[in-house]
């Protein structure tokens, strides 16, 4: 059940010519607890508008040069949020229909009777409570599903966030890649929210966790009786998604016979139910994920290279976790918060050791596996800070493994050693761990370790770090 806002009386504005009607209705609902202003002309009704917050507005739209559409057209264009309630003199029934279909809630016939009045404005007083539920409601869900929510400084995912806000308000398809757990979900219901339809159905399928002759079913429905079990109308969830976006996640697991209607559905937005021949029509845009190198499936003959090309307009690559290190300590405090708040723990922060476990781990599954470790550690820590013995013991126990970095000397083995031999080893370290800071962009890298970059690049040829730029 929706709670309304009732946390103040709706504040209101009376437009009236009459400068004894304004005088009347503006007393008897003071009286009735309410607080009024009042205005005689249209334009001093807009500037009170503009100038302080109004719930409801009553207006007489029949002023001398004043059109009663353009009027209402305009409260409605430029103030939303404002319910209005419109007085007529001459009790014309089709001028009030009009009003109603131009946006007004209600009206009034002169003369006003108290108890009318009264039984009006309490009936749009619950339905501007409606508009402000509503609008917090919307304010959610950009909460939730903005691209503002999308945690991310790496350079890499700032790319990303650039791509998304490039094509949010198109109807382009889209194709994002990436490892499982990298966001493509959270990614798509953001682009949606950005777009033109964001007030229109997101609809999410999963085609890998659904067999190909239920998958056909599922995105273009079917009609009674075309299979064993359809006992009636399905309508399938392109049609759900008319107007709106539609996202196809795991598209690589779609069979060719599947991936043949996908080609159908992307160039003619049109498709057949399921045992129906009537032909639908949909305006749906389409986001495509993958977590497959679809190019390769084409290669190998397991993916249609006519949909590869289709699908492949727009490509949002999500980069995996262990290549954006540098945002690993503002993921882990952003799910932090969330689990403190949803748990009621009192848990401040993580330790040093803990975050340097968190970097040094590899994130076979990214950004939902480090979610996971999060929760897990707030869950079982009975400490203010989270350190690193919170972790998960396959995580707090990993060590590292560098292909194609050569052996290096440990400094406190029994062997002797030159000075600078020894240093080798930590001094790869903490040139490798700059480089992931700054997603291998050579020139911040060089400003953070004050030094030049002809001397870095030195020491990436030294300790083969250019080979990891490349890959």
């Amino acid at each position: 059940m929706i709670q309304l806002n009732t946390a103040h009386r709706p504040r209101i504005l009376i437009l009236d010519e009459d400068r004894i009607m304004l005088q009347s209705l503006s007393q008897f609902l003071s009286r009735e607890g309410y607080d009024v202003k009042t205005a005689q002309e249209p334009v001093e009704a807009a500037a009170a508008l503009e100038g302080s917050p109004v719930d409801l507005l009553l207006a007489d739209t029949s002023l001398p040069g004043t059109d009663p559409a353009e009027f209402l057209r305009n409260v409605r264009r430029r103030f939303p949020h404002v319910v209005v309630i419109v007085i007529t003199s001459y009790g014309s029934i089709e001028g009030a229909v009009e009003a109603i279909k131009l946006g007004a809630f209600d009206y009034l016939t002169k003369p006003i009777i108290d108890d009318e009045i009264r039984v009006v404005i309490e009936k749009a007083a619950r339905q501007q409570a409606l508009l402000f539920e509503n609008h917090a409601l919307k304010q959610q869900l950009d909460i939730r599903f903005g691209l503002e929510n999308i945690i991310g400084h790496d350079y890499k995912m700032l790319k990303v966030f650039d791509l998304v806000e490039a094509v949010a308000d198109s109807r382009t398809t889209v194709l994002m890649t990436g490892e499982s757990g990298t966001g493509k979900s959270l990614l798509a219901r953001a682009i949606h929210h950005r777009s033109p339809r964001r007030g229109k159905p997101f609809v999410e399928v999963s085609c890998g966790a659904l067999p190909e002759t239920l998958l056909e079913s599922e995105l273009f429905g079917h009609v009674k009786g075309a299979f064993t079990g359809a006992i009636s109308d399905k309508p399938g969830r392109f049609l759900a998604a008319d107007g709106g976006t539609i996202f196809l996640d795991e598209i690589n697991s779609a069979s060719p016979a599947m991936q043949v209607k996908l080609l159908r559905v992307l160039q003619e937005r049109q498709f057949e139910p399921v045992g129906a021949s009537d032909t639908r029509t949909v305006d749906t845009r389409v986001i495509l994920a993958t977590n497959h190198d679809l190019a390769s499936l084409v290669a190998e003959g397991k993916f249609r290279q006519d949909l590869f090309y289709r699908i492949n307009v727009v490509n949002v690559r999500l980069p995996s976790l262990r290549e954006k290190l540098s945002d690993i300590p503002l993921l882990a405090n952003h799910f932090l918060r969330n689990f403190v708040r949803e748990t009621g723990r009192n848990v401040l922060g993580f330790t040093d050791a803990a975050l340097a476990a968190l970097q040094r781990y590899d994130w076979p599954g990214n950004v939902r596996e480090l979610e996971n470790a999060v929760e897990r550690a707030v869950v079982l820590s009975r400490r203010p800070q989270l350190d690193a013995e919170d972790l998960p013991e396959s995580l707090a126990a990993f060590t590292p493994h560098r292909i194609g970095a050569p052996d290096q000397p440990r400094a406190d083995d029994d062997k002797p050693m030159p000075l600078e031999q020894a240093l080798e080893g930590p001094e790869r370290e903490i040139l490798e761990r700059a480089l992931k800071r700054n997603g291998w962009n050579r020139q911040a890298t060089a400003a953070e370790l004050c030094i030049n970059r002809t001397t870095l690049y030195k020491k990436m040829r030294k300790y083969r770090l250019d080979v990891g730029e490349r890959n």
